[in-house]
């Protein structure tokens, strides 16, 4: 079974009171539906585009379980949180 990778790219943040709550409570519920924090900050170098937006990627076993993690209740609290703060883009990769 293939691996799956959340990867979230932050456009901009309005909010960074609403952000830090939401990681407080994303963090724990991430790790409790197995995900591993593989990379999380903003980039230190951009081409293309040229974009050094904040990007979170984070490991999964499996697409399932990366699907899990995001539609547990203690992910949805915390999106809650979130609610307003931010535009982002979420996407499940399944690995190679």
């Amino acid at each position: 079974m293939a691996k799956a990778y959340w990867i979230s790219a932050y456009h901009s943040v309005s909010d960074t009171d609403k952000l830090a709550a939401y990681a407080k409570l994303a963090g724990p519920a991430i790790e409790a539906g197995g995900g591993k924090f593989l990379a999380r900050g903003s980039a230190v170098k951009a081409y293309e585009a040229g974009v050094l937006q904040r990007t979170v990627i984070i490991e999964f076993p499996s697409v399932e379980a990366a699907e899990k993690a995001h539609d547990s209740p203690g992910y949805q609290a915390a999106l809650k949180a979130l609610s307003g703060g931010c535009v982002r883009d979420l996407r499940i990769v399944e690995g190679v």
